[in-house]
């Protein structure tokens, strides 16, 4: 079973209308709420776009290189999803998630992801044979189904294996005291692989609410624990 499915099959079946990710980014002045379900059809419609455009199959690497945001979530567990390698160097992926500012890089393919905060692809057509990740993952299907299983010891996370990750994520959870009655508030940058763990998966395996806070504004962080009522804190 992957790791998405690990982390998500037990709230879709439970909780699937209840928020998981609140996003907020104080450069731009958003704020966006995703629940349960919302968070799991992002990540299915990337599975399916991994697998339809790319032939992307267990174990395959996927580079990601983005900033701690809601699409980058969507990323991250579809990649999961379908059971390919989320590591931090685009040479030799199969595919590499950039952020706008990116036309290109050594992967196979570039999916460029806009980070716009109501989800809109680009507003111009990428160049260098680049994709335009939200633009054409939008269209994938809203289900994913692996088309193979996925092993326990598949590599998922810069050679650690399906296993490993979630393990290091339990782990990880149990030492900040997370739980699934928590909200948590983090400033932490998703880096690979050490900030996905901490910041993402860790309270992911608790199925606690993670309030993540790009570009964050210090003065404004008592106001946003306030607002969102967040228990824990895990700063960068």
């Amino acid at each position: 079973m992957s790791i998405t499915e690990h982390f998500l099959r037990p709230l879709l079946n439970t909780a699937a209308a209840r928020p998981l990710i609140t996003h907020y980014d104080d450069q731009a002045g958003s704020r966006v709420e995703l629940s349960v379900a919302t968070v799991a059809n992002w990540a299915a419609k990337t599975a399916n776009w991994l697998v339809e455009e790319f032939d992307v199959e267990p174990g395959d690497p996927v580079a990601v290189a983005l900033p701690a945001h809601w699409q980058t979530a969507g990323v991250l567990l579809g990649t999961w999803w379908c059971g390919a390698e989320v590591v931090s160097e685009p040479a030799g992926a199969k595919v590499a998630f950039v952020g706008p500012d990116t036309s290109t890089s050594a992967a196979n393919a570039t999916a460029i992801v806009a980070l716009d905060p109501l989800g809109r692809g680009l507003p111009d057509a990428p160049t260098g044979g680049a994709l335009d990740y939200l633009s054409e993952a939008r269209l994938s299907g809203d289900d994913f189904a692996p088309l193979f299983p996925i092993p326990g010891t598949t590599p998922a996370l810069l050679g650690e294996t399906v296993d490993e990750v979630l393990a290091s994520a339990r782990t990880l959870a149990e030492e900040s005291a997370i739980s699934g009655k928590d909200r948590v508030l983090s400033t932490m940058d998703w880096t690979v692989p050490e900030g996905v763990l901490a910041g993402l998966l860790a309270p992911l395996s608790a199925g606690a609410h993670l309030v993540q806070i790009t570009n964050a504004d210090q003065a404004k962080l008592d106001d946003r624990r306030n607002a969102e009522r967040t228990t824990i804190d895990l700063l960068a």
